[in-house]
């Protein structure tokens, strides 16, 4: 950052949260990609959010420009990542939500993005189940507005995640008292050709059944605890679906806002940027811990 002009709103903290991993060339791309952006941007300093942008590009691949969605669709995506947020927000211990976005990007139509606060080296049971909760809030929003015969292919991503956090809980954790702390799970450390033939049966069938109707109770009570949520909070799944609609990029303080209860104000232009979609093509990012309607990142983001 030192080689660049930098605007006095870029935060490094900020940037190096939303950045785990990262490697030292990798951070230099990073900056270097912002640094291209501020200048298609016409900009003499680069600024938090071509930051933003630049790390979106990286971890996401460019915004698909090519893909016009139809007011449905686009409206089905704003109530799915809406419903993220939301429930995000209100479950304990989860990670902040950083921005939510109904822009494509890669194989994903929208993304909401969680940030964590400090390095976290172990989760608790409560963390778990309030990550799994989030993940079914896209979903659950869908249902609740567009009826359950409406619900899409969006989620497949999320109930996959959340079916192998359950999964894990239950079979290698030791956090469901009814099946202790032993377990279940066959090591994959060792993989090689024929394994799966190979390999001995280690549970009964009786304790397979106990562990998937342990895993499915997870499931429906997490799935329960989103729709609950979102039921109690359907105005402001309304007013944050209305503001992605309108700007399709939300960020932390407009969020904040949302949630208190505030009318949605959008952000008032100061020109046109030679950058937008609107002007021309224009290579940017979006990014949680996520979930979106589409495919998994693995990053703290969520993705329809």
């Amino acid at each position: 950052m030192r080689k660049v002009a930098l605007a006095g709103d870029v935060q490094p903290r900020v940037i190096a949260r939303g950045t785990p991993g990262f490697s030292g060339a990798d951070l230099a791309n990073l900056v270097n990609e912002a640094a291209l952006l501020t200048a298609r941007s016409r900009l003499t300093q680069v600024t938090m959010e071509m930051f933003e942008k630049a790390k979106d590009k990286i971890l996401m691949g460019a915004e698909r420009h090519s893909t016009v969605m139809s007011p449905e669709e686009k409206r089905l995506t704003a109530y799915h990542e809406a419903g993220h947020t939301i429930v995000g927000r209100l479950v304990p211990e989860h990670d902040p939500v950083h921005k939510v976005s109904i822009i494509p990007r890669g194989r994903a139509l929208g993304v909401t993005v969680f940030l964590p606060e400090k390095d976290r080296y172990s989760a608790s049971k409560r963390l778990l189940e309030s990550q799994i909760t989030s993940l079914f809030g896209g979903r659950v929003a869908e249902e609740i507005i567009f009826g359950e015969e409406s619900i899409t292919t969006g989620a497949e991503n999320d109930i996959q995640r959340a079916t192998a956090i359950a999964r894990n809980m239950v079979t290698r954790w030791g956090l469901t008292p009814s099946m202790g702390p032993m377990a279940y799970a066959e090591d994959e450390s060792e993989v090689f050709l024929g394994r799966a033939v190979t390999q001995h049966k280690q549970i009964s069938d009786d304790t397979a059944r106990r562990l998937d109707a342990e895993v499915r109770d997870i499931i429906d009570r997490n799935y329960q605890r989103a729709r609950t949520l979102l039921l109690e909070n359907i105005d402001k799944l309304h007013a944050m679906a209305q503001a992605l609609v309108e700007v399709e990029t939300l960020d932390r303080s407009q969020i904040d806002a949302l949630m208190a209860g505030e009318t949605f104000k959008p952000p008032v232009a100061d020109g046109p940027d030679p950058g937008s979609p609107r002007n021309g093509p224009k290579e940017t990012g979006r990014g949680s811990a996520a979930s979106g309607r589409g495919v998994g990142v693995g990053h703290p983001i969520s993705e329809v």
